[in-house]
């Protein structure tokens, strides 16, 4: 017998797994009283001819569980045995079903079931019966789970069909495409299947009417929770592989973990039960409220039920670490736990008493909250400590779900110490700094140290760190708790106090690591959140790519040549040149763009109050004066002084609303830039923030928690982007090492790469500049396919014709290149060329029609290495040094205390000097003097930098990083009074490196 490898054969292999039956010969109407006897995973076969188009529902199916569940009600329907379709009274009710699953959605009739008059109510579900409960369980075991292949489901074109589709009690929940990588086809394909063939005005698509639509191939699922024709945004639903996209290999297929473990019965009902969802919010921007269904990712579904059952196996007194990439859905997870937690019991009993959720998000509250009220069989109540007692009486009351604050967690452990008698879980959002000011404040008040010299609060997690340690010191560390922490990026003294222990090496070394984790490279390859790295662009590499142009003759130069000289040399207008340069930069690469469809947004980080303020009425000018319908908001904490005579600020005063209304102001015009002092830098999780400048100094969890704001995914949104005026590749990449594993940062694209590459393609003659020139008037013309493809075809035919096998892969290679390269180039660049921009119009269209040679898969790999050789291999190489594949170590953290600002060793004057003259001679007149200003004023400065003697206490690396963003800080200093120095210091190589070297020798010590 020949193997199948259709796409038939996979329907066949999912068919037979979980009905025990092919599915092909179904008898209509003849509905099986228990599934298949052979094999199978308690799914019935259902047939594809009793699907009911009108109404979207499996007839038989949902009348067999009916009949058999409630005979008394369902005979009140007056519904003859025969299921004649004219049946009055089965239209009747068939109608009134629909109505409920198209009104409230299926998932809540599932739950809730409906109320149909004569026959009062009818459950469409039995959930899950509680231990020992006999009745409940016998009910449970009539529900109907069945699988229909090849469903058609169209109410004008039957010869439309879905590959599965899968129902409960008749209820359609699940819809599938398949595709087989053997025949040349892949997960893509059934997205874009679903996308372009499957109508979401069809019945059967509508919202609310499906849980969830996948679309699978032998080695990956994505799935879809609400489809939208183009716009349908299909999520990755993956195991991930190596810390990476994809799924590991097995004894099977990748992908039967779907249909094997999430989609049994149990697994199903679990989802159904406990974490699908239609939630409804209310948009910012139109006022309008609007639905959104939810249905948990792969690693979501993950971290809850490996922590629900450890639990159950241990008990009340462990530590979780979860550390899962920023952008994950980690609110959506703590919120599923948090509630499912209150259930979990042993030998009858429930585990906790209460669960407290400590956050600073208030989104997260009302969340968790609507995710209760969700769920029918939880009957848990939720209360928010957040004033002086309100703990102690929610504890007495019995609130099984408490939120809290991170500056409160201190008392929280005092208070449930107290509680002897009773036990609790304590989940930890990630350690955010407050986006609204309050929990930064009250932080200060909680830590001795509260602020270092930026005036930067400290990060809630050492709140959460010491309070613990705290314990731990006395020798009394709760017993009575288990903590579950969340974090994305987490300390090596949160990874000590939550992390795993595992056994000792052969030194003797015992590491920790996180109990589960879903890391910021999986996400990254799976699309679900942006690289922030691939397009960070430190200030110097932005005007390398300007200087590289200058001698080009299609480029106006003059406007970019002059701010950077300005830049460099006029100090007093750097505050306001570095604004016209990031609100340039965002009108003529970002908006222009149309990037997220037009509705981009950037966020400017600045290095203090002081700053942002200034940055804010230099913005506010600027915008005013190139006439941008556009304006910024400032975000900051407390009051400041501004201007002089003492007057002072706040958020409110300078942007005419209250604090607490910015993260909604943001998202409607005319505001699209949000400037920030320590503030929305971690923890805020806006889609539409595309492009972030930069301008404080970054280091560690900083840098990554920062950058990371703009990496939240959106349907429209395909990539991001960095400006860095303070800090260098180096650092950042380094920074995130530790929780991103791999990565391929773009740091310098030489533009001259475009003319060789534009050089080769015109070379190989399968366009003309005629063609060129005419495609492209045609398209900015709007003109209609009928005239554009023709253009295209005759491109291809020369393509197909006259290149043979070698030269094709060659130009297709380069036009991807071109493409991939110029795109980059374009975002980078305050200027334009005119024939790259033509001839990229054209390239994006035709390759997309350009036929791959035959040999399909060497194809494949040659277009990868022509495409890594043309631009991009010098970056992935130099980071696969900087950023390795394998596990990252934190080193742990320092147990020496104490510290002092090292003194310059003059009693060296005399060697510096003569080594500075040997270099340096010729460029200074007064080296002496320049000398003494290094020893005197720019060491101790540097010395005495927070963040500096906070990273020596890290390992080396670390230190000379924050180290020269020190010194660079502090050489920006000079610009009021020794351009020269400055000027050397930003231009000469050697000179710079010099003065670090020196430096760092000095304040290291």
């Amino acid at each position: 017998m020949t193997t199948d490898t259709s796409e038939k054969g996979l329907e066949t292999l999912i068919m037979r797994h979980m009905t025990g039956s092919d599915g092909i010969k179904v008898t209509p109407g003849m509905v099986a009283e228990a599934p298949a006897p052979y094999g199978g995973t308690g799914y019935f076969a259902g047939s594809a001819q009793d699907y009911d188009r009108e109404h979207a529902l499996d007839v038989p199916q949902l009348f067999a569980f009916l009949r058999t569940t409630q005979p008394d009600a369902f005979r009140k329907l007056s519904i003859a045995d025969t299921g004649d379709a004219r049946n009055l009274n089965r239209l009747k009710f068939l109608a009134r079903l629909s109505t409920e699953v198209g009104r409230r959605g299926v998932i809540d009739v599932l739950r809730k079931g409906i109320d149909h008059h004569p026959a009062g109510h009818f459950d469409l579900f039995h959930a899950t019966p509680s231990e020992g409960n006999a009745k409940a369980a016998a009910l449970y075991a009539q529900n109907r789970f069945s699988l229909t292949r090849q469903l058609a489901y169209s109410s004008d074109e039957t010869r439309r069909a879905l590959d599965l589709g899968l129902f409960i009690n008749g209820l359609p929940i699940i819809t599938f495409e398949l595709k087989n990588r053997l025949t040349k086809q892949t997960v893509e394909d059934a997205v874009e299947q679903y996308r372009r063939d499957r109508d979401p005005r069809e019945k059967l698509f509508q919202f609310g009417r499906c849980v969830v639509h996948f679309a699978v191939d032998d080695s990956e699922v994505r799935m879809c929770t609400e489809l939208k024709g183009k716009g349908s945004w299909f999520l990755p639903f993956n195991k991930g592989y190596h810390d990476g996209a994809g799924n590991p290999p097995n004894d099977g297929l990748k992908t039967d973990y779907l249909w094997m473990e999430i989609l049994t019965p149990a697994g199903l009902t679990d989802i159904v039960e406990n974490y699908a969802q239609v939630v409804e919010t209310k948009d910012a921007r139109t006022g309008r409220k609007k639905r959104t269904q939810v249905f948990p990712r792969y690693h979501q579904l993950g971290v809850v039920r490996l922590s629900l059952a450890d639990v159950r196996d241990h008990g009340a007194g462990r530590r979780y670490l979860v550390q899962h990439s920023a952008g994950s859905g980690k609110s959506n997870s703590i919120a599923w736990l948090a509630h499912q937690l209150i259930g979990v019991k042993r030998d009858g009993k429930a585990i906790f008493d209460s669960v407290i959720v400590v956050t600073d998000r208030r989104l997260l509250d009302a969340q968790i909250q609507t995710t209760i009220k969700q769920f029918m069989q939880v009957g848990a109540t939720v209360g928010h400590a957040e004033h002086s007692g309100d703990l102690r009486r929610f504890i007495v009351q019995g609130r099984k779900i408490i939120v809290s604050t991170v500056q409160k967690f201190p008392f929280i452990l005092d208070e449930i110490a107290t509680q002897g008698d009773k036990t609790f879980a304590i989940l930890i959002d990630e350690a955010h700094s407050s986006q609204g000011g309050k929990t930064t404040a009250a932080m200060s008040r909680v830590l001795a140290n509260a602020t270092g010299d930026s005036g930067e609060a400290v990060d809630p997690e050492d709140t959460v760190n010491d309070a613990l340690e705290a314990r731990v010191a006395a020798r009394r560390m709760l017993t009575n708790a288990s903590y579950f922490a969340f974090t994305a990026t987490p300390k090596n003294r949160t990874l000590e106090m939550f992390g795993e222990a595992l056994p000792p090496d052969a030194e003797g070394k015992v590491r920790h690591r996180p109990f589960h984790s879903y890391t910021m490279k999986q996400a990254i390859e799976e699309r679900f959140i942006l690289d922030v790295l691939k397009a960070y662009t430190p200030v110097d590499s932005y005007y390398k790519l300007i200087k590289k142009i200058e001698d080009d003759p299609l480029f106006d130069k003059k406007k970019a040549k002059k701010k950077l000289r300005r830049y460099v040399e006029s100090h007093e207008h750097a505050i306001r040149l570095k604004a016209e340069i990031m609100v340039d930069h965002f009108h003529e690469q970002v908006l222009a763009a149309g990037k997220i469809g037009g509705q981009a947004r950037a966020m400017v980080v600045t290095s203090g109050i002081a700053h942002a303020i200034q940055y804010y009425h230099a913005f506010q000018a600027y915008l005013v004066e190139r006439k941008s319908p556009y304006r910024a908001i400032v975000a900051f904490s407390g009051e400041h002084e501004s201007g002089g005579g003492g007057a002072r600020v706040s958020e409110e005063s300078v942007n005419g609303f209250a604090s607490g209304d910015i993260a909604e102001k943001i998202q409607s015009d005319p505001y699209r830039f949000l400037i920030c002092a320590d503030k929305f830098q971690t923890g805020y999780d806006e889609p539409l923030m595309h492009s972030m400048y930069v301008d404080k100094a970054l280091a560690g969890i900083k840098a990554v928690q920062t950058l990371t704001r703009i990496n939240r995914a959106h349907p429209l949104k395909h990539d991001c982007f960095v400006l860095d005026f303070q800090n260098n590749s180096e650092a950042i990449t380094f920074a995130f090492q530790d929780y991103y594993r791999t990565t391929l940062l773009a740091d310098e694209t030489d533009p001259n790469k475009l003319h060789d590459l534009k050089l080769a393609l015109d070379g190989a003659e399968v366009y003309s500049p005629a063609q060129v020139q005419e495609f492209v008037a045609l398209f900015l013309a709007g003109a209609d396919r009928e005239r554009l493809d023709p253009l295209l075809d005759a491109c291809v035919a020369v393509y197909t014709d006259t290149l043979d096998e070698d030269q094709q892969v060659d130009f297709k290679g380069k036009a991807r290149a071109f493409c991939r390269a110029y795109d980059f180039l374009a975002a980078v660049m305050p200027c334009s060329n005119p024939e790259w921009e033509k001839l990229s119009i054209l390239l994006n269209l035709l390759t997309a029609k350009l036929p791959a040679p035959q040999e399909e898969d060497l194809a494949h790999g040659i277009l990868e290495t022509i495409d890594m050789d043309t631009y991009r291999v010098e970056k992935k190489a130099a980071m696969k040094i900087a950023l390795a594949d394998a596990d990252a170590e934190i080193e742990p953290a320092p147990t020496a205390g104490g510290g002092h600002q090292p003194q310059p060793e003059l009693d060296r004057l005399s060697e510096i000097l003569k080594t500075f003259n040997d270099h340096f001679g010729t460029l200074f007149d007064d080296a002496d003097r320049i000398v003494k200003r290094i020893l005197d004023d720019i060491a101790p400065k540097v010395a005495a930098n927070a963040g500096y003697q906070n990273a020596k206490e890290n390992t080396p690396h670390t230190a000379r990083v924050a180290h020269d963003q020190a010194l660079n800080k502090v050489m920006q200093i000079l610009l009021k009074d020794d351009t020269l120095v400055y000027k050397q210091f930003v231009e000469n190589e050697s000179f710079r490196r010099f003065v670090g070297d020196m430096v760092y020798a000095i304040t290291s010590r």
